[in-house]
C-alpha cells in the first residue's frame, strides 16, 4: 500500500479494529523488539490513536491488539508494518477472532443538550480508554427467526426494552467499562462489544445478568468470546511468552 494513500475517516465514529495473533517458532528464542516498538511509540504519539495489548487467556490465540482511532488507513498501516518487524514474523494472526467496527451512537442514545449526554455521546463516538487489568472482547447481533425478530419490533417497544438492559450495565458503573462498537455492513457480527474491569469476575456476573435480560434471552447472538490480561507492550508480550532480545 503507497503512503501516499489518503485518509478514509467515517462520516461519523472512529474505527477500531481487533486483532490476535498465536506467537510460533521457538520460544526460548529472543526476539528484538525495537521495531516494533518505535512503531507503537509513534502510533500512539498521533493522538488519539490507541493501542491496547494484552496477553490473551487460554489457548485462542497468545496476544490481543486493540487499536483505535479516526483514519482506518492509519489503522490498516500499522497493522500491516507491525508484521513487517522481527516481532511480525513471529506472529500468526487468528482471523476468526480478529473484527473491525466503528464507535457509534444507538438510535436510543438521547440526542438532549445537557452537558451529561452531550459528554456521554463524545465518549461513546471518540472513547479515551482507561487502563484496567483486563480486558474482554465478543461479538454479538440481535436475532432475526421467526417471533423473535428484532427488526420486526416496533421502534417504542425496542426502546423500552434497550432502557432496561442499559438500567443493568449502569448498576456495574465503576466497576466495568462498556464499549459497544457497531459492524453492520462491515462484519458477519452486526456489534463487538470490548468490557474493560480489574477483577475477571466482573465479567462473569455482568453477561451472567444480562443473559437474563429479554433483549439478550429472547433477541441476543453471541459470537467467541476472548480475555486477556492487559499491559503496555512490552509486558503484555512478556506475560504472552515473548522473550525480549
Amino acid at each position: 500500500m503507497s503512503e501516499a494513500v489518503e485518509a478514509l475517516v467515517p462520516a461519523e465514529g472512529w474505527g477500531v479494529l481487533h486483532l490476535f495473533f498465536r506467537l510460533t517458532g521457538d520460544r526460548r528464542e529472543t526476539v528484538d523488539l525495537a521495531e516494533a516498538g518505535a512503531l507503537v511509540e509513534a502510533f500512539v504519539a498521533e493522538q488519539p490513536y490507541q493501542a491496547h495489548w494484552s496477553a490473551t487467556l487460554g489457548s485462542r490465540a497468545d496476544i490481543g491488539l486493540m487499536l483505535i482511532g479516526p483514519d482506518i488507513v492509519r489503522l490498516q498501516r500499522f497493522h500491516r508494518d507491525l508484521l513487517a518487524t522481527e516481532l511480525g514474523a513471529r506472529l500468526a494472526e487468528v482471523p476468526e477472532l480478529g473484527f473491525f467496527s466503528l464507535t457509534e451512537l444507538a438510535e436510543y442514545t438521547p440526542r438532549g443538550d445537557e452537558p451529561r449526554l452531550v459528554a456521554m455521546r463524545v465518549a461513546r463516538l471518540h472513547p479515551v480508554l482507561p487502563t484496567r487489568r483486563l480486558i474482554a472482547f465478543y461479538p454479538m447481533s440481535k436475532r432475526r427467526v421467526g417471533s423473535d425478530n428484532w427488526y420486526e419490533l416496533p421502534f417504542d417497544e425496542r426502546l423500552t426494552l434497550m432502557e432496561g438492559h442499559g438500567r443493568i450495565g449502569r448498576t456495574y458503573a465503576g466497576r466495568v467499562l462498556q464499549l459497544i462498537t457497531g459492524s453492520t455492513g462491515l462484519s458477519d457480527w452486526e456489534w463487538g462489544v470490548t468490557l474493560l474491569a480489574d477483577d475477571p469476575k466482573v465479567f462473569k456476573d455482568i453477561v451472567y445478568e444480562m443473559r437474563f435480560d429479554t433483549v439478550s434471552s429472547r433477541y441476543g447472538e453471541f459470537g467467541p468470546f476472548s480475555v486477556g490480561l492487559a499491559a503496555p507492550f512490552a509486558d503484555a508480550l512478556a506475560l504472552a511468552g515473548v522473550r525480549a532480545g
